[in-house]
């Protein structure tokens, strides 16, 4: 039974984890605006590619090569991996230990809710206080292995979301953010889903996350979530209109009611397809590595691992020899069985029995 249940959902976490990847080291070298990328790339970025020497951000770094977002990510799975569970304690340490890691005192790329936690947390403040204002993407951009761990359940993803946001990200604007994209992952694992579902769960999620953050000012994550998605399958607008429009009226910053948006709006643009959302994320431009690690780890999760060429998968590899993406997938995968038999998902999700699991995509 356990390898039939393998058929599916660890080739999905598998993507899940890859697209992540795949989407920040993509959107990497994006720059600021969506036509100064185009200009200094001359058109679309085709593949992975290493950012200009005089990048602002990531100046120095290789193609294929991944940022905070994946960095985080593997860090907060690794504290999962080891706790058996998310936990408030677990994320503050693996959030330390990643600002550790790479130095984040002399770091340009370590965002303000971030470093304002981590500066308190190592002084020893209570990690259940360090996040309430914590309002930008830091929180979203990490969250993919909690999805992971909640196949076909979007509401266990998007309460396990609010805990793993608690000790930088806590604002009900950023822990809406995360709740959007851990539940959106949670049904992208479940067999036979579609994208329309995947982007309901994730409004649904986030109104959730909404009502469990520490009030704080911010736009609605979920009513931009479905303005994204219109602006960006507007197909009487061109691909780079389109990608305008999420640029100049959602916007690609580091706010979490701007960010998480543009990632569901470029998700749709591409229909899913990871490859085509990454390809996007880095033409929206901005803060295109984080838009593109979202997007990607929900269209990675929903395609399966097989939706992304090995040429990519051989790059990625080769850029991030820190990371076992193989072998964290199989922990997780563990992890979400067990999740999945203790606490099968709610019939109204939508979701299918068990059976489902073992047939394969």
């Amino acid at each position: 039974m356990e390898m039939e249940l393998e058929t599916f959902l660890y080739p999905h976490i598998l993507g899940g984890l890859y697209g992540q990847a795949l989407g920040d080291a993509w959107g990497m070298p994006a720059a600021l605006r969506p036509e100064q990328t185009w200009n200094r790339y001359g058109g679309w970025l085709e593949t992975l590619l290493a950012p200009a020497s005089d990048h602002p951000v990531h100046g120095g770094f290789q193609a294929g090569e991944v940022t905070d977002d994946t960095q985080q990510a593997m860090s907060l799975a690794r504290a999962i991996i080891n706790d058996g569970q998310v936990t408030v304690e677990g994320t503050a340490r693996a959030i330390m230990a990643w600002y550790d890691e790479i130095d984040g005192d002399n770091s340009p790329f370590v965002g303000p809710s971030t470093r304002r936690a981590v500066t308190a947390l190592k002084t020893g403040a209570d990690p259940h206080q360090t996040g309430l204002r914590g309002d930008t993407n830091g929180g979203a951009m990490r969250i993919s292995p909690v999805g992971l761990i909640h196949p076909g359940d979007p509401q266990a993803a998007a309460e396990d979301a609010v805990i793993a946001c608690t000790p930088t990200h806590f604002s009900d604007v950023a822990v809406s953010a995360a709740c959007a994209v851990a539940g959106a992952i949670a049904q992208a694992l479940t067999p036979n889903t579609t994208l329309a579902q995947i982007i309901t769960a994730a409004v649904e999620a986030a109104d959730t996350g909404l009502r469990r953050g520490a009030p704080w000012l911010g736009a609605s994550v979920s009513r931009k979530i479905d303005f994204a998605v219109r602006l960006a399958t507007d197909v009487s607008q061109s691909e780079r209109d389109r990608l305008q429009n999420l640029y100049d009226l959602i916007g690609s910053t580091l706010a979490a009611a701007d960010a998480i948006p543009c990632a569901f709006g470029v998700l749709a643009m591409a229909q899913g397809n990871p490859v085509d959302t990454a390809v996007y994320a880095a033409a929206l431009s901005g803060d295109a590595d984080t838009v593109g690690a979202i997007a990607c780890a929900i269209a990675g999760a929903w395609q399966g691992i097989d939706a992304i060429p090995f040429e990519y998968i051989k790059m990625l590899r080769q850029a991030n020899p820190r990371y076992d993406f193989e072998e964290t997938a199989e922990a997780l995968y563990e992890i979400a069985k067990n999740n999945y038999y203790a606490s099968p998902p709610p019939a109204n999700n939508d979701t299918l029995p068990p059976s489902a699991f073992f047939a394969g995509q």
